[in-house]
């Protein structure tokens, strides 16, 4: 008897070493940086960046776009979200841009009247394809690639010389304020909105979306809440009949922060999104959705985008939350809303993290203090505003070499992307 106690008393001792072994070897790997934080561990996580044509110049040329993907990759990067739309015009050669717009692809003199300066020889769009450029060389170095409809409803007025024929071809597409006015302004530029009730504007922004999940080996695509309108617009004349029409004729309310009026409206766009989600899908099934909002009380009560009405009902896959800020406290603030941790429980939902801006860069320990309150908070992971300023518009006080190994400490070995498989093998 006492001979099999102290068998059994072996046995036991045995397996609990091994269990020991075994939560030692398949532990998250961690690897400490400069601040002796946990940078990185091993498991699957969103790691991406947005490549603009503003304040950049990352897209305008071949080899540039290759270099610069192959830097990300060398830094275990997985995502790039190069933009596709914005200034009325596609980087892209499109039919659809050439139908309506009257241009198959920013031509190089917006480029330059966007950025106040020539553009240098054999740059720009024009006789090359950005976009199969990118997924080319990203998906060579197993990056996902989901272009990035930056303006979504939103178009440069007839009035901006920057801007593209857009608005001069279809004045009735687009929806006004209660005096009839049109002009956003943002900065010193004139935008107008297209609005979404118009079955004009609905079939130019499908077409225009589901060419490119059609045509290009795309991982998916994603819109933010440009994809809704300025709260302060919906009283042109089709907006105000179709309210009517469901009111029993009553008129839409004299303010337009109304909270009713407000639901209406960003239900309209949830249509117009719902309807999209089905044509994406018939078009190329392993195309995600994916949408960048401001956090949801901005974001709705600003632009009518309702994300988390979005995501509740299944029109998006991947949501990253563009959370600005340079206030630690106010950035965590923002993860522990709950409507993300709503979301995080089926989707995956990232942070959009400010690398900083043209006129105000933004130091490393601040992206490193950022970064690591998304992982403490078990989100999907993080994608950076934007490209240039990762390493090159940077502040004065830190090097170029500097900021990449920073970025390689963060991501100190390769993991797969969350949310999408075909890249993962």
């Amino acid at each position: 008897m006492i001979s099999l106690l102290a068998t059994a008393r072996r046995l036991w001792l045995w397996g609990l070493m091994l269990l020991s072994l075994i939560a030692v070897l398949t532990w998250p790997v961690i690897s400490l940086g400069q601040t002796g934080r946990m940078p990185s561990i091993n498991r699957s996580e969103i790691r991406g960046v947005w490549m603009t044509n503003i304040d950049s110049n990352v897209l305008f040329q071949r080899q540039r776009l290759q270099q610069s993907i192959d830097q990300l990759q060398k830094l275990n990067f997985n995502t790039i979200y190069p933009v596709v739309w914005n200034w009325g015009y596609t980087l892209y050669p499109s039919k659809v841009a050439q139908k309506n717009v009257g241009q198959r692809v920013m031509p190089n003199q917006s480029i330059e009247l966007i950025s106040g300066k020539p553009l240098p020889p054999g740059e720009g769009f024009t006789g090359r394809d950005m976009l199969k450029e990118a997924v080319a060389w990203g998906h060579r170095d197993k990056m996902a690639v989901i272009p990035w409809f930056e303006f979504g409803l939103m178009a440069t007025a007839a009035s901006d010389p920057s801007g593209s024929d857009l608005a001069k071809k279809h004045p009735q597409w687009l929806t006004q304020r209660r005096d009839g006015t049109i002009i956003y302004q943002e900065g010193k530029h004139e935008r107008v909105w297209l609005n979404p009730l118009h079955p004009g504007v609905k079939r130019f922004i499908k077409d225009l979306i589901v060419e490119v999940v059609r045509n290009y080996d795309v991982d998916g695509i994603q819109v933010d809440d440009h994809f809704g309108y300025p709260f302060e617009f919906g009283y042109d004349n089709l907006t105000v009949s179709v309210y009517k029409a469901e009111h029993q004729g009553k008129a839409p309310p004299i303010d337009p922060k109304d909270i009713e009026w407000t639901n209406w409206r960003a239900n309209k766009v949830t249509a117009l999104l719902k309807d999209l989600f089905k044509e994406i899908k018939k078009a190329n099934p392993r195309a995600i959705v994916s949408v960048s909002p401001n956090p949801q009380e901005f974001s709705k009560s600003t632009f009518l985008a309702d994300w988390v009405a979005w995501e509740r009902a299944g029109l998006v896959e991947e949501v990253l939350i563009q959370v600005y800020r340079s206030s630690l406290e106010k950035f965590q603030g923002e993860l522990k809303q709950p409507e993300v941790r709503r979301a995080k429980t089926h989707i995956p939902v990232g942070i959009g993290v400010l690398a900083g801006l043209k006129p105000r860069p933004v130091k490393m320990t601040q992206i490193r203090e950022q970064v690591q309150a998304v992982r403490q908070q078990k989100l999907a992971g993080t994608s950076f505003f934007f490209y240039e300023t990762l390493w090159n518009l940077k502040p004065p006080t830190e090097s170029v070499q500097e900021r990449q190994v920073s970025f390689k400490q963060l991501f100190n070995r390769s993991v797969p992307r969350v949310g999408i498989k075909n890249l993962q093998q």
